[in-house]
């Protein structure tokens, strides 16, 4: 179910309240030599809390997340010119058959395709033009996106930076559906999400107030 709100709005964040998320795909699936990685317990954490409360956890912004804000929409005209496309905004998407857990593209494009739009500080834009390539962790965030979307066939990683020369500005790296690894995916975020249905349960059988008979 695709959800027609705008992102970063306090209805937005209650919408997505204790449910797995793209931008923290990485974080889930994070691992180390000896087992999971320390993203993956804090971000169950604020998840589980989120349940209990039913208030967002406050989340850290600095000025280079406050720069990516401002710019995005003239990052998202600027790839549409570029790639002579049609983007239309979109709030929050269910994933079709796991529950609490769902994606916020940055754009619909035109039938097939979605748009998600970096706008970093320019060490990391210049870092993506050398390496001719995103980071995994952003692939990983495009694949869910398709797992939320599956009549779309691929994600436009999109770094954009106003600061450079115009033909430096904008990087786009295509990532093509992956049906194989999307599957991958959805067994770890199903996992999760069970640990943290456990997690919930154990807290408020063994902490949550008795109800005294009258």
């Amino acid at each position: 179910m695709i959800h027609d709100i705008e992102q970063g709005t306090e209805a937005w964040l209650k919408l997505r309240l204790g449910k797995v998320t793209a931008s923290k795909i990485a974080d889930l699936m994070a691992r180390t030599k000896t087992g999971w990685g320390a993203s993956r317990e804090n971000y169950k954490a604020q998840l589980v809390v989120e349940r209990l409360t039913g208030c967002v956890q406050d989340s850290y912004c600095n000025s280079a997340m406050q720069w990516g804000t401002l710019t995005e929409p003239e990052a998202r005209q600027a790839y549409s010119e570029h790639m002579l496309c049609n983007v239309n905004e979109v709030g929050f998407v269910d994933h079709p058959t796991i529950e609490n857990a769902g994606c916020s593209p940055d754009g619909l494009v035109d039938e097939e395709g979605l748009c998600e739009l970096k706008c970093p500080e320019s060490k990391t834009h210049i870092n993506t033009l050398l390496g001719q390539a995103f980071a995994d962790r952003y692939v990983k965030q495009a694949l869910w996106q398709l797992a939320c979307l599956p009549e779309r066939q691929w994600v436009d990683l999109v770094s954009y930076d106003p600061r450079l020369p115009d033909s430096m500005r904008l990087f786009v790296q295509r990532v093509p559906r992956d049906d194989e690894h999307i599957a991958e995916i959805e067994r770890e975020v199903t996992a999760f999400l069970a640990e943290i249905d456990e997690t919930v349960a154990r807290l408020n059988s063994a902490y949550a107030p008795e109800i005294v008979a009258a």
